[in-house]
């Protein structure tokens, strides 16, 4: 203990030693104060309390028995430390008090508050208190009273020093009158500073004090209710003989009592108070006054009545909900449940009510329960999805919002609200099932769907849609579909919303097809579409808003577009093919068509030299014309796989070397030289399409080479373990972005070329086919001018599935 609390409490033990109240009897005073104050207070218990060194004593006590106790930690303690009313709301919440609440008398209670006993030299030397089993806070009318009671115990104790200091100097009949007419004045003016009614009556029931309380509540002034009877002027007439009874009860002994009765106002309103009065005995122990302290209960009963009548209402509002209105206790008994909620599960109220709502959940489901009580327990709410077995074993399935009610001394227990939601859940299943084959339907089509409200916003895309345009869902969706796709010509016009299709299809609610047209990627580029566009149309009828709102109206549209790009480089080539085929076709066949003509009309019977003449050149365009037939042919039959691959491990430098020879008498003709600059490797294929491969990529290279010009090749082993042939040729080269294109079927670099230098464009699709069907790689690099080189890979050795062939 601090230097200063030793000084306090020094203090406070000389204060009250002055005052000689220890070890005195009890002071009616005292007790009726803390009479008054449970009363002031409306809890039911109050005391004063003085300290005396290491103990509490109880010099008056309401509604427990307690004459002292040891000094602890007791909100008295902390009440003496301060100059106001120290008040302690709830002990359990109370961080002091929590772990049992305020212990007095071998009882516990949660609420406390307490106004110090000052000295008028301003030593606190204990308080007056009350206490209440329940939590409650105390109004500033009653903190204040609370506090005039403590100063109206000082100075009654001040009071009594006085006296005996008095007595010591003058007559005990004068220390007694003296100390009869300061208690008289102190009551007084208790009874006047006090909010409740306070009323004191004589023996015959004429009133004799009439509190300012009571008089603003009745109208009247206390001059002009002296002396008469409470019933002549504030009873209505018809309650008089029960006021009588009552009053004649106390007068002989039936005290204390409680009851409620009707005063009727100057003005003549009824005003109900509910009223607590005793005795006041004489020294003989005989009744020589009736003292009653009311409330004024108007309000209350017009409240309580107007709740009753609400709860009937609510109660016809519940049984006539259409959902589930119910009731259960902590464990989930049902305590209570609607006609209309019993009946969703097939039941009568009887048959649920007592029941646990396990019982009547749905097999499966029951892990859920314990969930359910844990939320409830925890946060004092739960909401979700209860699922129920119906009698015939369906399951129906609540939506519900369920609240923990507390109410004091009561047990608490939970309210629950709950719509039957089954058919909803089901619905929305069924249109799950139908989103998700929807969405599996715009997942799979190879097309672009986009779907478009009546603003020309994106609010679907489907992947193949992403794809083509380059765009995520999300950087599109609620976005101008215009604007991002569809806003210039090819030619870099802009294109106006008011003049798209997509726009006209809206508004005049028709089907648009559309294969001119371009769509402009992410990164800037455009690719050819087809698509059509074709409206969204509402044909329900709805009222918005208090409008109706017909069906038939559009809400958007559907456009599904294709990426023509392929499409339109196949007709290119076809065009192209035909082209060429025509003119491999048609010079061949004119030629041989001429030179048998020659033949046949006998206009070289005479010449035998010149008949050899067109009979060579018939057999070389008719080999010429096989020789296209059978291109044709073998790239089908190698794309097809009906081509089988006869492996083999061979030299490559020797394949080489025999391709050169073949091809020198041909290059010989065109002024080309060709050389052979390979490295001794093997490799594991088949030698016959490997000699072809290489044969049409000589026949192209002696094709497009210059005279003078020479052919290089070349075959070394890769890092990989793979043979590497080159054929390279000194030729015009081949621009950049042909470099690709060239090994697609009928593709040339120039189909002028076809015409100059003959070809069908399906050489280097063969060995591209070829190759592959090997495992291996082709292609080419290139220079303008400066000639190109052909490479191709091929396996050295064979693979784990190839081993058996060796």
């Amino acid at each position: 203990m601090s230097q200063r609390s030793l000084e306090d409490d020094a203090l406070r033990v000389e204060a009250v030693e002055k005052y000689e109240v220890l070890t005195t009897p009890v002071d009616p005073a005292l007790s009726d104060l803390a009479r008054l104050t449970t009363q002031v207070c409306n809890t039911p218990i109050a005391a004063v309390m003085l300290l005396d060194g290491d103990r509490m004593v109880f010099k008056a006590t309401v509604g427990i028995s307690v004459a002292e106790q040891p000094r602890g930690d007791s909100p008295c303690e902390r009440t003496v430390t301060q100059q106001e009313v120290y008040e302690v709301a709830d002990a359990y919440l109370d961080p002091e008090h929590s772990e049992r609440g305020i212990e007095l008398g071998g009882r516990i209670f949660r609420y406390y508050a307490g106004a110090p006993l000052i000295t008028p030299t301003g030593t606190v030397i204990g308080t007056v208190f009350v206490l209440d089993s329940v939590p409650r806070k105390l109004t500033a009318s009653q903190r204040d009273a609370l506090t005039i009671i403590g100063r109206q115990i000082i100075t009654r104790l001040e009071l009594n020093s006085r006296v005996r200091q008095m007595e010591l100097a003058a007559r005990v009949h004068q220390r007694t009158d003296t100390a009869l007419t300061v208690e008289r004045n102190f009551v007084s003016a208790v009874l006047d500073t006090v909010g409740a009614l306070v009323a004191v009556f004589d023996t015959a029931g004429r009133i004799v004090r009439f509190n300012r309380a009571c008089e603003t509540i009745s109208g009247y002034k206390s001059s002009e209710l002296l002396g008469r009877y409470v019933w002549e002027q504030l009873i209505p007439s018809e309650d008089v003989p029960e006021a009588m009874r009552e009053f004649e009860g106390i007068r002989t002994g039936g005290y204390p009592v409680t009851f409620e009765n009707i005063w009727l106002t100057r003005t003549g309103s009824p005003r109900r108070i509910s009223w607590s009065a005793t005795a006041l005995l004489d020294a003989q122990k005989q009744v020589a006054f009736i003292i009653s302290t009311g409330i004024d209960v108007t309000v209350q009963r017009d409240a309580e009545a107007t709740l009753r009548e609400s709860e009937a209402r609510y109660r016809e509002l519940i049984e006539g909900s259409l959902g589930m209105v119910c009731t259960h206790d902590a464990t989930g008994v049902l305590l209570s449940v609607n006609q209309h909620g019993a009946e969703a599960i097939g039941r009568t109220v009887d048959e649920v009510v007592g029941h646990s709502l396990l019982d009547l959940m749905f097999p499966g489901t029951e892990k859920l329960f314990a969930q359910y009580l844990d939320q409830i327990a925890r946060t004092g709410q739960a909401e979700g999805l209860l699922h129920l077995r119906h009698l015939n074993g369906e399951l129906r399935v609540i939506a519900f919002r369920n609240k923990l009610i507390s109410v004091p001394e009561r047990q608490p227990y939970v309210l629950g609200f709950g719509v039957d939601v089954s058919d909803k859940i089901r619905a929305e299943g069924e249109l799950r099932s139908l989103v998700r084959q929807s969405n599996s339907i715009l997942e799979s089509i190879g097309d672009g769907i986009l779907g478009v409200d009546l603003e020309g916003c994106i609010t679907v895309m489907n992947p193949a849609a992403a794809q083509m345009l380059g765009y995520e869902p999300a950087e599109v969706l609620g976005k101008s579909m215009h604007d991002l796709i569809h806003h210039h010509h090819p030619s870099g016009q802009h294109y106006s919303w008011e003049t798209c299709p997509v726009n006209l299809s809206l508004r005049k609610m028709e089907t648009t097809r559309v294969s001119t047209e371009v769509f402009w990627r992410k990164d800037g580029t455009f690719f050819p579409v087809d698509y059509v566009a074709r409206p969204q149309v509402d044909t329900d009828a709805r009222t918005v808003d208090g409008e109706r709102i017909p069906g038939g109206r559009a809400v958007g549209v559907v456009v599904a577009f294709t990426d023509t790009t392929q499409r339109r480089a196949l007709d290119r080539m076809k065009d192209e093919f035909i082209s060429t085929v025509s003119h491999e076709l048609r010079t061949p066949l004119t030629s041989l068509r001429a030179s048998l003509g020659l033949i046949q009309s006998g206009a070289l019977s005479t010449k035998p030299e010149r008949t050899r003449q067109m009979l060579d050149i018939a057999i070389g365009n008719t080999d010429r014309l096989v020789a296209l037939v059978n291109d044709i042919l073998d790239l089908e039959r190698i794309n097809s796989g009906k081509t089988e691959l006869n492996y083999s491990m061979f030299g490559i430098d020797e394949l080489l070397r025999k391709a050169a020879a073949t091809q020198r008498t041909q290059a010989a003709r065109a002024d080309i030289e060709i050389q052979v600059e390979a490295q001794q490797v093997d490799a594991w294929a088949d030698p016959d399409r490997v000699s072809q491969t290489i044969n049409n990529l000589i026949s192209n290279a002696i094709k497009f080479s210059p005279k003078g010009g020479r052919i290089v090749f070349k075959a070394s082993r890769t890092e990989n373990d793979e043979v590497q042939i080159e054929v390279q040729d000194s030729g015009p080269g081949i621009p950049e972005d042909k470099l690709e294109q060239i090994f697609e079927r009928f593709h040339q670099v120039d189909a002028s070329d076809s015409r100059s230098r003959g070809g069908t464009g399906l050489g280097l699709a063969i060995c591209r086919s070829i190759v592959e069907q090997h495992g291996g790689r082709i292609w080419a690099t290139s220079k303008p001018d400066e000639g190109s080189s052909f490479f191709f890979t091929l396996p050295s050795r064979p693979s784990d599935s190839d081993t058996s062939l060796i």
